[in-house]
């Protein structure tokens, strides 16, 4: 098997294990006051408001050192902040990250010495496991540590089922499961001979119990909805329901900037021009006013799909200077590495560009620039396509 198809399979292995823990592991609380701060802490992540989010669990850890949940969600408030702004992905941060990790294992394992059945140990050990797996396949790219530590969290999803049967916040992680195991099947093929280790899956139950959690769960409703966001747009390719619950989303949690992308991306797929264009400009801002969560990399899509809005008007010199940006944008982000599609594209756009304005021999260097760079989808192909025939004709 190739290495990247093998790379394929351990990323999405790794994912569909591990994603469900941090919202199962939130209806085991303790008292109403821990209950309350938890939510309010939840809500305060979601909006990366991330200060006042470590000020509600270092009260829980204070208030209850021994159960496991003030830690886990203080470990939410760093990986929130690196999965959602790569300028925080520091040493100091992982570090950080890791160690709070580790803290939430040690004090489930205290409880778990008491009563091996003890779902409370159960639900945050598999939770902190589960999301060292995200760690290391997201930031790290350790594909290895990430499978194994994503296969020791599906233990726990399933011996926490066992106890909690029924209960809408554990069905999020099972839907989940039966859903993206399901999701690999059909489009990794070469992936079989792995999954067959793992219990069945069904896309079409999965996605029925993980709107069930959406709409019922205690505390994984939003982590629900959450999910089924990313599988709306990206694996049922239902741009309709992504718009329409990433509009709920955004409205909820005005500084979450991955809802604000999965908007203005449902209006790129759905063609609302206006829309996509307007929500692109209102992202763009937010990335200049240094907003938590808008860095540079959604910076160079926003300029990206600007530079289409105009360049579709016909407001050519000005959906040039977008693209430029962009190509600009892209030596930076994707210096030491392959260049990536955004590059790619963009300098796609620019000769249709200078085809547009009658300036063919501009047009042609950028196509043929595009042929020299390394291509792994299918811009090479779009770049032949214009020198054969010019862009527009």
């Amino acid at each position: 098997m190739a290495d990247n198809i093998m790379k394929k399979i351990l990323l999405a292995l790794a994912l569909f294990v591990v994603l469900p823990f941090a919202a199962q592991a939130q209806w085991v609380l303790m008292k109403s006051d821990a209950d309350k701060a938890v939510r309010a802490g939840i809500d305060y992540i979601y909006n990366l408001e991330f200060d006042s989010a470590s000020t509600q669990f270092q009260y829980v850890i204070n208030t209850y050192p021994e159960h496991p949940v003030g830690y886990f969600m203080d470990a939410m408030v760093d990986w929130w902040q690196m999965d959602t702004d790569y300028r925080y992905q520091t040493d100091e941060l992982k570090k950080q990250f890791l160690g709070k990790i580790s803290k939430v294992i040690d004090v489930s394992d205290k409880l778990l010495e008491k009563d091996p059945n003890d779902i409370v140990g159960l639900f945050f050990k598999g939770g902190a496991i589960g999301y060292r797996a995200r760690y290391y396949l997201a930031i790290e790219q350790s594909w290895l540590k990430a499978a194994s530590d994503g296969q020791d969290a599906l233990e726990f999803l399933e011996r926490s089922w066992k106890l909690a049967p029924g209960n809408k916040d554990v069905l999020f992680g099972v839907g989940l499961y039966h859903y993206f195991r399901a999701v690999i099947e059909e489009q990794y093929p070469a992936a079989k001979p792995l999954l067959a280790f793992y219990p069945a899956g069904d896309r079409h139950n999965g996605l029925l119990e993980l709107k069930l959690a959406a709409d019922d769960a205690r505390f994984a409703s939003y982590e629900a909805k959450t999910v089924l966001l990313q599988v709306y747009y990206q694996f049922e390719k239902n741009y309709q329901a992504s718009m329409e619950l990433s509009k709920e989303l955004f409205e909820r949690y005005p500084r979450n900037a991955k809802f604000h992308k999965y908007l203005a991306n449902s209006y790129v797929r759905l063609g609302y021009s206006d829309l996509k264009e307007q929500t692109w400009r209102e992202i763009l801002l937010r990335v200049m006013n240094k907003q938590v969560g808008y860095d540079y990399k959604l910076a160079r899509e926003a300029m990206y799909y600007i530079g289409d809005a105009l360049l579709a008007r016909g407001d050519y010199d000005q959906a040039l200077k977008y693209f430029y940006k962009v190509d600009e944008f892209c030596r930076e982000l994707d210096k030491g590495k392959d260049p990536s599609g955004w590059m790619l594209s963009a300098n796609v756009r620019i000769g249709n560009i200078y085809d547009k304005q009658g300036k063919r021999d501009l047009a042609m260097k950028q196509y043929n620039k595009v042929l020299q760079m390394h291509d792994s989808e299918t811009y090479h192909d779009q770049a032949r396509k214009y020198i054969d025939k010019p862009y527009g004709t």
